[in-house]
């Protein structure tokens, strides 16, 4: 992965968070039910987990760069992108409540996270 890639992956995944953040903060809709309120969260929780082990794996892939880790080091099981049962999980409810830029939000991590975990098996079958 060059610094270029891994720069702008990283600013990607910058950028989302801090639209992610933006939205989440954001009043809750009052015309909502519980149940819907319910399942923003989860899905929100979902959208930040997926953004921080991508966070988490680009800064082991620039302490490979630097020189800090050894690339042998970096695919140590600790330092691999992790929380796939929950991040690459379906929502499993209706989302049709969900607001538009919710669901952008939801699409956007989902692609990078399984970007990301497609550079991390070509890692490991490289090594």
């Amino acid at each position: 992965m060059t610094t270029t890639h891994l720069t702008g992956t990283y600013d990607e995944t910058l950028s989302l968070l801090a639209e992610t953040r933006a939205f989440l903060t954001l009043p809750p809709d009052g015309r909502r039910s519980a149940v819907s309120q319910l399942r923003l969260v989860r899905e929100a929780m979902r959208i930040t987990s997926r953004l921080s082990q991508v966070l988490a794996w680009l800064m082991v892939r620039r302490a490979v760069v630097d020189g800090v880790i050894s690339e042998a080091d970096s695919l140590a099981p600790e330092r691999r992108l992790s929380g796939q049962e929950v991040c690459l999980a379906e929502p499993s409810d209706d989302l049709g409540e969900v607001p538009a830029g919710m669901k952008r939000l939801m699409e956007q991590s989902r692609a990078l996270y399984e970007r990301v975990a497609r550079l991390d098996r070509m890692l490991e079958r490289r090594a």
